[in-house]
């Protein structure tokens, strides 16, 4: 074999093996929307992926390895839909975060159902509440100005309840709302709460 064949049979090897986890980890991602953690096993992740359990425990270790990958896709999804310039309105902003919810929440309601069952979910899912806080607070941090320390955690925390994915949840899957429905209740509750977001 040639020296120069080596470099392009290195990063073919390579790409194909990344290929193979992400087929492992969509495998997983699709059992999740219809099953429960504990109802899935090794076999059928490998099996829907074209793989062997091996395989699978040799790249993810087992099933909280693949969580984690899981949650690693839905956090990496979550930054072109809701990163946006400062400048941008309140309801831009909503706009991308119903978008956001629209594409995983289903997954990430799963997921907080079976959070106290499973311990690799604890610290991904807090990680969440830590961003949807901090997003929160960046996005409508101005209305804040003026308020005492205490009056500014409760406004937020309000502002948190309002825009959550348990009230997306409500909202779209149990009343049955429209996107465009949802994106108004959430407009009219902080625009009652601020009057900022037109």
């Amino acid at each position: 074999m040639s020296v120069s064949k080596r470099p392009y049979r290195q990063i073919a090897r390579a790409a194909a093996a990344e290929s193979l986890r992400q087929r492992v980890v969509t495998a997983f991602n699709d059992l999740l929307l219809s099953r429960w953690i504990d109802e899935i096993t090794l076999d059928e992740a490998a099996v829907s992926a074209g793989t062997t359990r091996q395989t699978v425990i040799r790249l993810f270790g087992g099933k909280d390895g693949l969580l984690e990958a899981v949650m690693d896709r839905l956090r990496a999804e979550v930054v072109p839909r809701t990163s946006m310039p400062a400048d941008d309105s309140g309801r831009a902003a909503l706009e991308a975060l119903i978008a956001h919810y629209e594409a995983v929440g289903d997954m990430v309601v799963r997921f907080l159902a079976q959070e106290e069952r499973h311990s690799a979910l604890r610290p991904l899912l807090a990680q969440g509440r830590r961003e949807h806080r901090a997003w929160v607070a960046e996005r409508f941090g101005s209305i804040q100005n003026g308020m005492n320390e205490l009056e500014r955690e409760r406004q937020i925390t309000r502002l948190i309840v309002a825009t959550d994915i348990y009230t997306w949840k409500l909202l779209r899957r149990d009343f049955g709302k429209s996107q465009a429905e949802v994106l108004h209740l959430m407009v009219a509750i902080i625009n009652k709460e601020t009057g900022e977001v037109t």
